[in-house]
């Protein structure tokens, strides 16, 4: 049986455009069992030493929700007017937010928690980017149970076209996926990175509607959510869940388009850089 020989130069994988894309997709295929290994691996490690479990999932927008319910309530913050009760908008857009977050990070944990890995052996560079997006599907599907329950309780109709929901998620997942692995390998060399995106994630969520409603057009505030393309993902999936619409059709199929494009453009430039983020680390 012969071996696989691999032979590394200092000229960049560019020079052969071709042969860089068929190899990448031959990884992205060859990943798949490795992805789940490594998926069910840091699904089972995340809850391996907790006692409350998945409870730990649900906090963030039961909290999120308690605070911003009781700051409106008693007039500390004036919200606006929700097309449906506030706890529950503020339950169901936290959870999605989340989502959105942890899509961001994923890429970055990936690299991050994969480095010895990628020095010591050789394997496809998107396995843990796969099992850590599949983590974040996971985890939006534990926080369904407590999307599912606030519906229950608060009689909120589901649309027919609630079917076309999830396909929304996936272009808000893809699109702050595209961001992390843009920013992976940046954030494998300077620590600095991570602790940006997590500044900028806390402030973005106050420029998209997630505690408050969309604010009506015109002003500097509504035209600065406007431009922000997560929040046209992310009211599309509350949205079409609920009413069975897409709020401002144009600017979330703008948005969905630049997500995917950017996670291809992201996905060469980090598999590009990623020999010389190892070389560094190493």
């Amino acid at each position: 049986m012969e071996r696989e020989v691999t032979v590394y130069t200092p000229e960049s994988e560019m020079r052969d455009f071709r042969g860089l894309v068929r190899k990448m997709i031959a990884d992205l295929r060859g990943s798949r069992q490795l992805a789940y290994a490594l998926l069910r691996r840091d699904v089972q490690g995340q809850y391996r030493q907790s006692v409350l479990g998945f409870f730990w999932a649900f906090v963030p927008p039961i909290v999120t929700a308690a605070t911003f319910s009781l700051a409106s309530q008693f007039k500390v913050l004036n919200i606006g007017v929700t097309n449906i009760p506030y706890p529950a908008y503020i339950v169901f857009s936290t959870a999605l937010w989340q989502t959105f977050v942890e899509a961001v990070n994923a890429p970055i944990l990936a690299t991050n928690g994969s480095m010895m890995l990628f020095v010591q052996i050789k394997m496809p560079r998107e396995a843990p980017l796969l099992a850590k997006i599949g983590e974040v599907y996971f985890n939006f599907a534990i926080k369904l149970l407590l999307i599912a329950a606030v519906f229950v309780i608060y009689r909120l109709p589901i649309s027919p076209w609630a079917v076309c929901a999830p396909l929304a998620l996936v272009c808000m997942v893809t699109f702050g996926a595209s961001i992390g692995l843009l920013l992976a390998p940046f954030a494998a060399l300077v620590g600095d990175v991570g602790r940006m995106v997590t500044t900028v994630m806390s402030l973005g969520m106050f420029l998209t509607p997630v505690v408050y409603p969309a604010p009506k057009a015109g002003g500097f505030f509504s035209a600065i959510v406007e431009a922000n393309p997560v929040t046209h993902l992310l009211m599309a999936v509350r949205e079409l869940t609920l009413f069975g619409r897409i709020p401002n059709p144009p600017a979330f199929f703008t948005a969905s388009a630049a997500g995917f494009v950017l996670l291809i453009v992201a996905w060469f430039l980090y598999r590009l850089a990623i020999p010389y983020v190892i070389e560094r680390r190493s």
